[in-house]
């Protein structure tokens, strides 16, 4: 039996998530959690059910019905979003693009994509086509594992146990979710032990007490917690931890007063076009986000505002036909244990070989206009300093020693700042080498050379970048280098006491030339690269030049304790182009090559003897 209110949350649940995807609100992401919710609900209520009813329970009847329920969708979606994606592709994306299909396939997708650092909340310029599956893995593994511990909980004493233990398993994987959404919030978002709670929340509805008084004035509270949450939240939003309270809450408290709902909800709720969209949520969840992705690798761009509503259109119709042709005929199948088993084998060797077959047929260099041939894997290559460690990541206070050019040099550079500072490392090593400086490379991911405060997300913590900060401003101030190369990227988003984006970047401007005062004779702060609109990359391999040169000039912000270089002029004339007599400027949809970077290598070098780094006589010696 079809509960119509449930139904309804279904349908706002998978539009929250579509909506969000497709940018037209900052918080939809908390769709999932009005899913697990409901699931964890209806399910639990389907194993007590059974329990009272039989006093035992069908474990296979059980996980049969789960496997026509939710594989014949979820395994026609995964190939034909493969085949479309390897169609469209260009033959340097499709050995990621092969991972995600294997993953999405063998049901443990949210662990590999955790391992892979593919952050849902923070997509990257070239999204994992499939990376929405992860949360149907987790409900998979809960299916798994949830029928055993309601029967074994029932066994040793009933429902009253079985409540008892959901209580507990549900407090502590709050607990847990809750220290790791600080801690790692990778795995905090995508793991299994992390998001119980949300499902065992549902479950505990089953055991609301009949007499507790229910009031109609729930459901208007779930309504502004749901319209709070997918308002206020935004990517950075520390979640799941104490902020999934908000969605788990609002859902907890509409399925807890279902048959109360006021006359004007429950009139829109049983509305057949919201009905509909119920019975379709499924499918829709699956085909929305591929629908969104593959256009936007294939133009090379984000999509526009009106291809984002084409495509949104474009999802509800294949979900509509895959509801009809696909879900609703594998779902009413009659085929014994043995054979629904071997079909879920076979739809897991079906995409390993599908993974496999895209994987053999994935290339490494792609031409731009048909003539010079470039290899992905040199233009996506980072500075040294990543791979040996030299620059730090996210939970880190100290740099290790990071000398380079010439080690036994009595005059030293340092390099300060995050990885737009990094980014001019390879130039400046070569400037190094060539003059016989030391060179010490002291930068840190999201810890601009300014002292700013930045809105924390994800594995960021300011704590973590000003004692990174204090402790590398520290060290300079020991070495008394000649000079201190500063940089850093501007536009992160910022605290809402900022005005603007320009009081905020120059007062750590400030703060970073007093706290830097007398270290050295030369403070030189290099202004933030022009940032691109698009992944250049990507754009590139599509083999649409023109369109890849829409890179925005960063506006150059200085202060007169620091003596400056604005680097735009090397970039930019009427357009900054993505490619520079041959050169690809940009590794992803932020930083410099290092191809470019050591191109432009002569341009800093002059600069920086302009500003009486380097003595011009020795300049005239070198070029000698």
């Amino acid at each position: 039996m079809r509960i119509p209110q449930i139904q309804a949350l279904r349908a706002f649940a998978a539009i929250l998530v579509v909506i969000y995807h497709a940018k037209l609100v900052s918080g939809g992401y908390i769709g999932v959690d009005i899913f697990y919710v409901i699931s964890g609900y209806l399910i639990t209520g389907l194993i007590l059910r059974e329990l009272e009813n039989s006093g035992t329970l069908g474990l296979k009847t059980f996980y049969l019905r789960r496997i026509k329920r939710l594989l014949p969708a979820s395994f026609f979606v995964l190939v034909v979003t493969g085949i479309t994606a390897w169609i469209f592709y260009p033959s340097t994306m499709r050995a990621q693009l092969a991972k995600d299909i294997a993953a999405a396939g063998i049901y443990i997708s949210n662990y590999l994509f955790a391992s892979w650092q593919m952050d849902y909340q923070n997509l990257s310029a070239i999204p994992p086509v499939i990376v929405h599956y992860w949360s149907l893995a987790v409900e998979e593994q809960f299916y798994l594992v949830w029928p055993f511990i309601i029967l074994m909980l029932y066994k040793r004493g009933g429902r009253k146990t079985v409540g008892i233990g959901v209580f507990t398993i549900s407090s502590a994987s709050f607990a847990w979710s809750h220290y790791l959404t600080t801690e790692s919030p990778i795995w905090a978002f995508y793991s299994l032990p992390t998001r119980a709670w949300e499902l065992g929340v549902g479950a505990l509805l089953l055991y609301l007490p009949m007499k507790v008084k229910r009031s109609q004035i729930y459901i208007w509270v779930a309504i502004v917690l749901y319209l709070y949450g997918t308002i206020q939240f935004r990517d950075s939003t520390p979640f799941p931890g104490t902020a999934a309270l908000i969605p788990v809450g609002a859902t907890a408290l509409a399925i807890a007063n279902v048959k109360n709902w006021p006359g004007i909800i429950n009139s829109l709720a049983n509305l057949r076009s919201v009905q509909w969209l119920g019975e379709i949520s499924y499918p829709l969840y699956l085909w929305h986000w591929p629908v969104l992705v593959i256009p936007d690798v294939y133009l090379g761009r984000p999509l526009n505002i009106v291809e984002r509503l084409l495509c949104i259109v474009v999802s509800i119709l294949l979900a509509y036909f895959t509801h009809r042709y696909v879900e609703n005929p594998g779902r009413a199948s009659i085929l014994e244990a043995k054979r629904t088993y071997a079909l879920l084998v076979m739809s897991i060797i079906v995409i390993l070989v599908l993974a496999f077959t895209i994987s053999k047929s994935t290339g490494d260099h792609f031409k731009i206009n048909g003539r010079k041939s470039y290899s992905l894997k040199e233009i996506l290559k980072k500075p040294i300093v990543y791979s040996d460690g030299c620059h730090v990541n996210y939970r880190e206070t100290k740099s290790p020693s990071c000398t380079y050019g010439d080690i036994h040099s009595a005059q030293t550079i340092v390099l300060f700042g995050d990885s737009h500072a990094a980014q001019w490392f390879p130039a400046l090593e070569r400037i190094a080498q060539k003059r016989h400086y030391k060179l010490v490379s002291l930068t840190k991911s999201a810890c601009p050379g300014p002292t700013v405060e930045i809105v924390e997300a994800g594995n960021y913590k300011n704590s973590d970048c000003f004692a990174w900060r204090n402790n590398t401003i520290k060290r300079i101030i020991s070495m008394k280098p000649q000079a201190v190369i500063v940089s850093g990227f501007q536009h992160f988003e910022i605290p809402s006491r900022y005005l603007s984006s320009d009081q905020w970047w120059i007062e750590g401007m400030w703060k970073t030339s007093k706290a830097l005062k007398g270290a050295t004779s030369h403070l030189i702060y290099i202004s933030d690269t022009p940032l691109p609109e698009r992944n250049i990359p990507n754009c590139l391999v599509n083999n649409r030049i023109a369109e890849c040169n829409g890179t925005q000039p960063s506006k150059a912000l200085f202060n007169n304790d620091l003596k400056n270089i604005d680097p735009t002029q090397w970039l930019c004339g009427k357009v900054c182009p993505a490619v520079i007599d041959g050169h690809v400027v940009y590794r992803d949809a932020s930083h410099l090559t290092v191809d470019m970077a050591r191109t432009l290598s002569a341009k800093l070098d002059g600069a920086l003897t302009r500003l009486g780094v380097f003595s011009v006589h020795s300049q005239a010696n070198q070029t000698n």
